[in-house]
């Protein structure tokens, strides 16, 4: 049995559940925080093996009171608003979550190691932090210049990062590029896309509306980007790791995957463009070079092609289950 002894924050989300299902195969100790009891109990039937704990991030005090208690090995935090667009309605919020909350963590943390306890705390960071990157593709050396509330609260937490490993404590972040699964809540554009292609293919929806088609993403596969998380964990030194593919598409080229995927080659008749779902501030072209994680032999599993297939096969379950 492990001796490991995980805090999961955030572990309701997409990246949440995989990390679970990952860690109980491992063998770990599992602590879940969640921000509210309808998630604890989310949480409770589809990751039983997870000891649930309700706790806001924004709470400084609740927040190092569990970690007093829990005494883990490792924290990772995914905790947060995981929507660009929300950020922009929601800045003072986005701030207190992303950036502040970060902070109360690693500060808990920081108090253990003092007292003579080993802990590893790994943030999971954003390609957004670069923003108007100066250089394509980005490495952990490109300087940060986001251009949203998101990223830049993304930026403060990745810079405390790196203040509180010089400091002594064992802190990483994994600097994560856009990465997809069939958890994606439908939100996300790239689910949205895949949902929507499948409802046309079985003739129950007549088109799709999205945004900037020509917007370009290094797009990756939600398990494998876990995997990474946890690489970086177990790392033996810290650090800050580009998680990435090393490959940009644009939402075109999405669209035209999934399409294809369910054979229709001419789609263009089927998706209109709407201004209201463009970004205020688009980044520059987010390519990440994975080269110092791939030294940890990291692989991504799927490439670009079959991770939208995958998506829309699951979408297609979905609809025929």
């Amino acid at each position: 049995m492990s001796a490991e002894r995980f805090l999961v924050t955030g572990a309701g989300g997409q990246d949440g559940r995989y990390m679970l299902g990952r860690l109980a195969a491992d063998g770990a100790e599992v602590h879940a925080m969640v921000r509210t009891r309808s998630s604890a109990e989310e949480l409770a039937r589809r990751a039983p093996v997870a000891v649930g704990h309700v706790v806001d991030l924004t709470d400084a005090a609740a927040t190092t009171a569990l970690v007093a208690e829990l005494r883990p090995t490792h924290i990772v935090n995914l905790a947060g608003i995981t929507s660009v667009a929300r950020s922009w309605a929601e800045p003072a919020e986005t701030a207190d979550v992303l950036g502040v909350g970060p902070v109360s963590l690693m500060e808990a943390a920081w108090d253990l190691t003092q007292s003579g306890h080993d802990v590893r705390f790994v943030q999971a960071s954003s390609a957004e932090v670069f923003g108007d990157a100066e250089e394509v593709p980005q490495t952990e050396q490109t300087p940060l210049r986001p251009v949203s509330p998101y990223g830049a609260a993304k930026a403060f937490a990745q810079t405390m990062v790196r203040v509180f490993r010089d400091r002594g404590l064992f802190a990483s972040s994994g600097i994560l590029y856009n990465h997809e699964s069939p958890e994606r809540p439908e939100s996300f554009v790239s689910r949205k896309i895949t949902r929507e292609v499948a409802r046309i293919s079985r003739g129950l929806s007549d088109g799709l509306t999205l945004g900037n088609l020509d917007a370009e993403r290094d797009w990756g596969y939600a398990p494998d980007y876990v995997d990474a998380l946890l690489l970086i964990a177990r790392a033996e030194r810290p650090g800050d790791f580009i998680v990435a593919s090393g490959e940009s598409h644009s939402v075109r080229e999405f669209v035209d995957a999934a399409f294809r995927h369910v054979g229709i080659e001419e789609w263009e008749p089927l998706v209109g463009v709407d201004p209201a779902f463009f970004r205020p501030a688009e980044p520059n072209r987010q390519i990440g070079d994975a080269a110092r994680l791939r030294a940890l032999g990291w692989r991504p599993s799927l490439g670009f092609a079959e991770l939208v297939g995958l998506m829309v096969d699951a979408d297609l379950r979905a609809l025929d289950g």
